[in-house]
């Protein structure tokens, strides 16, 4: 273990907090609540970005940018969607500082706005606002549109990823001629979650319905991708959102159909943020550290050199040159750490930072053409031919991020309890931890009252769910959906 980490079974808030500043992803910004993501994090962020990116732009997406601000008047069109967001909303109110005589700095009072404006917390609002102007036919429809931007939401409780004021993400606004669109979107956008977070990031969802408790303020129906985390807890790891028509109704965004009458389109908003770097720390992360799935890796494959004088570089330098270039022209993304720590620092680094190979050169493996092979998911060595490292190393990038969901699946599986008894239920809730399925009979009083006595939710309604034969898990009423609850991030 890396000295001076606490282990996740001491104080398990602890290790996530150790973890990330240990592995140089993020500090604490100025400013309560917000985050500096430091560049190994952020290079982390762009190998999620853009494996995401490139899957939004294939289910014929485009992406444009919004401004940050929002004029208040925006928030109050739509009822709910301001009702929602009310609490978190920053709002500026003057446009200018000035100096006092006594030095100090204030606001000046001359510079007050004619209208105030929020700082986004999302952009329906102002997206929706120029929907209106750019839409007027059946001929302008569909339109796809995405951004990556920040958003703020004054969070009063924050923790780095997870949940901070200010926060990286894209959000998918899009408009359709019809319902039946609207909810094909919605769902397809879904898949491109499920899809990331399992092929990507390795970790295993349950898709699902969220209640209309828990649905996205101002949606019609909110559909999630929830994980389980290391700790058993529950992440919302995505959402997408059918908007239906509130929005459009809310900004008049109408249009011309084929036969000439004029109909309300149809909206959908979707989005995933850094949260999900978090996400990864809590799947896959060990006393060790970061456990980092190859494929959004910012480093597959780290490079240790092993020498003790200059002639024993230059060899080993000499030596690994083709070797990199090899795996460079393979599209492996490799570093070579030549820093002037030992041999046993550099272990412990990468194994804190989650490389998911390690590779180890040193005097006698130049003399025997063999190089060490170190797995991070394991912790296993294998020493290979440097003539088969074009062929190995791939594979076995291949087999950690296998391996790596295929640990959090059995995790997951493991920590998931069907139950009927509510008994059984608050005592897995409050002892053990994890996913319980069970039945509710789809009352908002029932997922209230057990909300306040386990503090565990519903996660959401999943599309696998049978109710059939179940019975409510508090109210003892014939179940109207077979749900997931836990505790939750």
């Amino acid at each position: 273990m890396s000295k001076g980490i606490t282990p996740r079974s001491k104080d398990y808030a602890a290790w996530y907090t150790e973890v990330i500043s240990r592995a140089g992803l993020a500090d604490y910004g100025p400013v309560k609540g917000t985050m500096v993501i430091k560049p190994y994090g952020f290079a982390l962020w762009d190998n999620i970005k853009k494996s995401l990116d490139d899957m939004i732009k294939e289910t014929g997406h485009v992406n444009a940018y919004f401004p940050l601000f929002i004029p208040k008047s925006f928030l109050a069109r739509e009822a709910a969607h301001v009702e929602g967001f009310a609490k978190e909303c920053a709002i500026v109110t003057h446009t200018r500082l000035k100096a006092t005589e006594d030095g100090d700095i204030i606001v000046d009072p001359e510079s007050r706005l004619e209208e105030e404006v929020i700082v986004r917390p999302t952009s329906e609002t102002v997206i929706w606002s120029m929907y209106k102007k750019w839409i007027q036919s059946y001929r302008d429809l569909p339109l796809l549109i995405n951004q990556w931007a920040n958003v703020v939401r004054w969070e009063m409780r924050t923790r780095l990823f997870l949940r901070t004021t200010e926060f990286l993400w894209q959000e998918g606004h899009t408009a359709h001629a019809t319902a039946e669109e609207a909810e094909e979107e919605t769902l397809k956008m879904l898949e491109v979650y499920r899809q990331l977070a399992e092929d990507f990031l390795a970790i295993p969802v349950i898709t699902g319905v969220k209640t209309e408790s828990e649905k996205f303020a101002g949606a019609e129906k909110t559909v999630c991708i929830e994980a389980m985390m290391g700790d058993k807890r529950a992440l919302q790891a995505g959402t997408s959102h059918n908007l239906g028509q509130n929005f459009a109704k809310a900004f008049d965004v109408t249009f011309q159909t084929r036969d000439n009458q004029e109909k309300y389109v149809y909206a959908t908003s979707w989005g995933v943020s850094t949260r999900l770097i978090g996400a990864i720390i809590l799947a896959h992360g060990d006393d060790k550290g970061l456990r980092l799935p190859p494929r959004i890796a910012p480093y597959q494959v780290v490079v240790v050199p092993i020498f003790r004088s200059d002639d024993d570089r230059e060899a080993v330098r000499s030596f690994l040159a083709p070797i990199v270039t090899t795996l460079k022209e393979k599209g492996i993304r490799v570093h070579e750490d030549w820093t002037d720590n030992s041999p046993g620092f550099k272990f412990n680094e990468w194994e804190m930072k989650g490389a998911p190979l390690r590779m180890e050169i040193g005097p006698r493996d130049v003399a025997n053409n063999k190089v060490v092979l170190a797995r991070r998911d394991k912790g296993e060595k294998t020493v290979v031919d440097k003539e088969r490292l074009g062929e190995i190393v791939p594979e076995l990038l291949d087999d950690i991020q296998r391996e790596l969901y295929d640990q959090a699946l059995a995790f997951r599986e493991e920590n998931t309890y069907r139950l009927t008894s509510y008994e059984e239920f608050r005592d897995v809730i409050a002892n053990k931890g994890g996913f319980v399925r069970c039945g509710w009979d789809g009352t908002e009083e029932t997922e209230a009252a057990i909300k306040n006595e386990t503090k565990a939710t519903i996660r959401c309604i999943p599309f696998d769910g049978n109710p059939e034969g179940l019975t409510c898990i508090y109210s003892g009423k014939p179940a109207r959906y077979e749900v997931i609850f836990a505790k939750a991030y």
